[in-house]
């Protein structure tokens, strides 16, 4: 069993930085994602880690410094040699987490679309001159209704 790591944010910008730094520093792989809503509502987010011993301690610390940098750290931790139950019961449940986490951010190739319904309209064109009242249908003074000029 390879080693695990954790890193336990509050906020999922703090989250993404440790991951980021984590992975950067040496060769793990982010194996989960973890969001709990928590007291006052307050969003704390783990990342799993996995890869050798040294590694993962590696990644761990570097992660636990970015989080601190940007955010608040909750906790890290690495458990060096994991038993079989926490990987297979535990951790598993997360391993499609981290498929849904990287799924959700977006691609360097392919550039971001705008939605129809929130794409920028174009602008109307305004003039300086009031709208024209009404032609009154009853006005039997033989005027247009605008001018008072004959029709």
């Amino acid at each position: 069993m390879e080693a695990l790591g954790l890193i336990e944010t509050l906020g999922l910008t703090t989250a993404v930085s440790a991951a980021d730094a984590a992975l950067k520093a040496a060769d793990v792989r982010l194996v989960g994602v973890e969001k709990v809503i928590g007291v006052g509502g307050s969003l704390g987010v783990t990342i799993h880690l996995s890869g050798d011993v040294a590694a993962v301690t590696a990644s761990v610390e570097a992660g636990k410094a970015e989080a601190a940098r940007v955010g608040r750290v909750i906790s890290a931790h690495v458990i060096a040699k994991a038993h079989s139950d926490v990987t297979d019961k535990i951790v598993s449940r997360y391993l499609m987490g981290a498929d849904r986490f990287e799924a959700t951010l977006p691609s360097e190739a392919a550039p971001a679309s705008i939605p129809a319904s929130t794409a920028a309209k174009p602008a109307k064109k305004h003039s300086n001159n009031p709208p024209p009242a009404p032609a009154n249908p009853d006005d039997s003074s033989g005027t247009d209704g605008l001018d008072n000029k004959p029709n």
